[in-house]
């Protein structure tokens, strides 16, 4: 390996920095709250009538696969999304409540998509008919808050012109006019509120929206030249230089992905190419995405999200058409991969996103991510954005937690804040970061200053994975900061501090600790070995949970190495070998 490499690995020392992590402005909040009231005025309504089509100019095919079991699912009565199971009987549409991801997937109609996979029509049109009257009598003619932020109305607008087939069926002329004028309606919000959205996926569907409009509407050649425009600018927004999104978060980038995969099927409709500045864009986001994924094909989990499957990610990947190679380190996304002899690593290198942005933003500064082969072995808790909504929002707080992340926790606290309103606060601004590759292997050097204000300790953490991904060997320290400066604490800390050093294991890893609290023997489902040695600390084993692709909590293990810190710091040296 050379520091020369195609993925640009760059050598030596590099400083990332981010602003503090502050509340939205309180101007920014009232405009943004006075931006959403005027939705839900007789003005805006009245905004959005006019003229409708009677057909759209074509249909285009979905190339993302929908759920065939959530599809049966629906024609038996039941609503599946979001980690939640509800019956259609049941669900109030005019006021419907639920976990975010829920309600946006009933309004955002991405339900269409799993009963397309069914494929009985005589089954699928009229269960889609009935719900999507359902809907329109309760917002059709009205603008509510979440059935019409615009992220929710572009996934709607794409789907009832992507899934026509099931709602333009019907011989029910005044319902084929009411969705037509439904899509239309969509369309004039969009046109006003697309750049109101939050940077990040969000915003880049909303601006999509706006382009399928202008593709399948008769007479949408001026609003398509609008919705290029500000695609260009949201993606500028919202994709780091580097290919990675403002959240970090990879289920994030995977969703921005995904819109670009609608967008390329929008134009192939048209029998137009996919705007050269949207190609350029997605060349740099694959390798980001790429780079976050681990040896079983399927993502990390970071900033809140799931470890999405592999069968997902590649199914987003055909839809867009990308291609690429993992990216080993990202400068501005902030992950940084090792890969060895089966073995992958990827390392969360860089401070938590800024709160306008941060969405379920975590405090996993330092940690790490390990598989061998397809086996996942080293994970973190993951799954904070759907906990609130199966679980309980104290939960999806503690998922997003340095104590749920494979790294060092110092006086059980988090290295940036978590406030119960669920912003971040102030914790990690800079990551200092150094890496080096050689025939022996491949080696990372990060500190965090995090817990510098409270404690006045940085946490530094070295990381090697031998060339033949047999070994990696890894020494955390808390060293003392300069006592000068604003970031030392007012009161250091009196007497010794406790931190733990958590490795929380994959689902199905076994962990046996030896007598002498050295070490631990760890298991792979396939009946590999690994063994974690500690020098000089207490291990224990412990309980832990990890969140499965479909957002289930499965119990798992996890490895504590404990400790007390004194004023000078403290150095834990630790290595994991492959035993066979």
């Amino acid at each position: 390996m050379t520091d020369d490499a195609p993925d640009g690995i760059e050598q030596g020392k590099r400083l990332i920095k981010v602003e503090p992590n502050a509340a939205l402005s309180l101007s920014h909040r009232l405009a943004h709250y006075l931006e959403r009231l005027t939705w839900r005025t007789p003005l805006h309504d009245r905004r959005l009538d006019g003229r409708h089509p009677v057909k759209l100019v074509a249909v285009p095919v979905d190339p993302l696969p929908g759920d065939e079991d959530a599809g049966n699912a629906l024609l038996d009565g039941w609503m599946v999304a979001g980690g939640e199971r509800r019956p259609l009987a049941d669900l109030d549409i005019a006021r419907l409540t639920g976990g975010a991801a829920f309600v946006a997937h009933v309004h955002g109609f991405e339900w269409l998509r799993d009963l397309d996979a069914v494929g009985d029509r005589a089954r699928t049109v009229p269960a889609a008919e009935a719900l999507a009257a359902r809907w329109l009598a309760a917002h059709g003619d009205h603008v509510s808050d979440v059935a019409w932020r615009p992220d929710v109305v572009a996934r709607r607008l794409i789907q009832w012109s992507f899934h026509a087939p099931l709602l333009l069926s019907s011989t029910d002329l005044v319902f084929r006019s009411r969705i037509l004028n439904g899509i239309a309606r969509a369309a004039r919000h969009l046109d006003r509120t697309a750049d109101k959205a939050p940077a990040g996926a969000e915003r880049i569907i909303a601006w999509a929206g706006v382009i399928v409009a202008g593709l399948l509407i008769p007479g949408g050649e001026t609003r398509l030249a609008i919705g290029e425009v500000g695609l260009a600018r949201a993606l500028d927004a919202s994709i780091t230089d580097d290919g990675g999104i403002v959240s970090r978060s990879p289920t994030a980038l995977l969703d921005a992905m995904a819109t670009i995969g609608l967008l390329r099927a929008a134009y192939d409709a048209r029998r137009q190419s996919l705007p050269l500045v949207v190609q350029q864009i997605l060349a740099r986001m694959t390798p980001a995405l790429l780079g976050v994924a681990m040896g079983d094909g399927g993502l990390s989990s970071w900033q809140g999200g799931l470890p999405v499957d592999a069968q997902r990610l590649n199914d987003v990947l055909m839809a867009s058409g990308a291609h690429g190679r993992p990216l080993r380190q990202a400068r501005d996304w902030g992950y940084q991969r090792l890969a060895a002899g089966g073995c992958v690593l990827v390392m969360d290198a860089a401070p938590p996103p800024a709160t306008p942005v941060a969405g379920c933003g975590s405090a996993s500064t330092l940690a790490f991510e390990l598989s061998d082969g397809a086996e996942r072995l080293i994970v973190g808790c993951g799954g904070a954005a759907l906990a609130a909504a199966r679980y309980s929002p104290e939960v999806a707080l503690g998922l997003r937690s340095t104590a749920a992340h494979s790294t060092l926790v110092l006086a059980d606290s988090h290295s940036t804040a978590l406030h119960p309103d669920g912003t971040l606060g102030r914790g990690v601004a800079e990551v200092e970061l150094a890496r080096q590759e050689s025939e022996a292997g491949s080696r990372i050097e990060a500190r965090h200053d995090g817990y510098v204000r409270r404690h006045g300790l940085y946490h530094r953490r070295q990381l090697l994975l031998t060339g033949d991904g047999r070994e990696l060997r890894g020494e955390d320290s808390l060293l003392p900061a300069p006592r000068t400066g604003p970031a030392w604490p007012r009161r250091a800390s009196r007497g010794p501090t406790p931190f733990s050093l958590r490795f929380h294991l994959g689902p199905g890893v076994e962990a046996v600790a030896t007598a002498d609290g050295q070490a631990a023997m760890l298991r792979t489902p396939s009946g590999a070995f690994w063994q974690l040695r500690a020098r000089g600390e207490r291990l224990v084993v412990d309980d832990s949970i990890w969140t499965d692709p479909a957002g289930r909590m499965v119990p798992t293990r996890q490895v504590v190495i404990e400790g007390l810190a004194q004023a000078g710091g403290a150095h834990v040296g630790w290595v994991m070998k492959r035993a066979r």
